[in-house]
């Protein structure tokens, strides 16, 4: 089915979700930006509703569904306008810049009943998906403990370009909120719960351009016992594939672009991931085009979407409790 479409923030990530809903043959109808020369470039080709102020969106006759690419600290004042007026919201990760935000949205999508998901979109990797279907069995054992790891590199450009992703006030956090955030998502989906943080962050290396954190290590306690450890950063000499590792009592399984099975036994197996995403923003992966196509799709369902406002939620508390903001 075709949904009736608009999308508000037209920045980076925001052509992705462009890219996808051609890909899925949604309706795109209307795209806004505060920024006028962001809103035009954003598909230029295509005779579009162009705004400034989303709530001139709220009168568009049968709207089906809303995606917001703004900033971090406008994913929920402009989710809530939505939620408000009965029309589904797809957010970009985080939930909000703040918990308080989180929590108020929330509480809006209880209140009104109305749909809400989360880009969390590393979830529909294959590998994920085969990785967390072999822990939920149970086939190598109970989980031991789990380590992300996350070698990035940004730049000084990186934000100069963008100067709210080293605002506290705009972004809510640097290296944890805004790219460690989904391998923090993944340890915790896969394990299980988080009911006990530790950890550290600071700026070591870009502290003369930024005030959020650029390095950071997260200690993750699952359940009654089970530890989990990230370390992160953006200063690294490059950026480096994200791997995530689960110690289980049977096998070491690691993943990366696949899954590798490491066994007690001394055996191993590669299970291959996904298709890629093809484009100028492919290494965003193609994952995206899959969570969307799957909240278009289930918008009539009665259910919540799985990865809702609740789900979005507990990331983001994970990584506050190291930040303490």
């Amino acid at each position: 089915m075709s949904r009736k479409t608009a999308l508000i923030g037209c920045g980076d990530i925001s052509r992705r979700h462009l890219q996808v809903l051609e890909e899925i043959g949604a309706d795109l109808v209307a795209v806004c930006d505060t920024d006028a020369e962001r809103l035009a470039a954003a598909a230029p080709e295509l005779d579009l509703i162009r705004v400034q102020d989303h709530r001139e969106l709220l009168s568009i006759v049968g709207l089906e569904v809303v995606h917001v690419t703004t900033p971090h600290d406008q994913h929920v004042p402009v989710a809530v306008d939505f939620l408000e007026a009965g029309i589904p919201v797809l957010t970009e990760k985080p939930i909000a810049a703040s918990l308080a935000e989180a929590e108020r949205l929330i509480e809006t999508a209880k209140r009104t009943g109305v749909k809400v998901g989360v880009s969390f979109q590393n979830r529909y990797n294959a590998e994920a998906q085969a990785l967390k279907e072999i822990l939920d069995s149970g086939k190598y054992g109970k989980v031991l403990g789990g380590h992300g790891s996350v070698l990035w590199q940004r730049t000084p450009e990186y934000y100069a370009n963008r100067p709210w992703r080293g605002s506290r006030e705009h972004s809510g956090g640097g290296l944890l909120i805004n790219q460690a955030i989904h391998t923090i998502d993944m340890l915790q989906w896969l394990i299980g719960d988080v009911s006990e943080v530790t950890g550290h962050a600071g700026t070591y290396g870009l502290a003369d351009y930024i005030e959020v954190e650029d390095t950071a290590t997260v200690v993750m306690t699952h359940g009654e016992g089970v530890r989990s450890v990230l370390t992160a950063t953006n200063i690294n000499v490059a950026t480096e594939p994200v791997v995530v590792k689960i110690r289980t009592e049977g096998a070491l399984l690691t993943m990366g672009a696949d899954l590798q099975i490491d066994r007690e036994d001394g055996t191993s197996e590669t299970i291959q991931g996904g298709a890629k995403a093809t484009g100028p923003r492919s290494y965003w992966g193609n994952a995206h085009l899959l969570l969307i196509d799957d909240f278009h799709k289930t918008l009539d369902d009665p259910e919540p979407f799985w990865i809702d406002a609740a789900e979005g939620y507990k990331a983001l508390w994970i990584l506050k409790q190291v930040l303490g903001y």
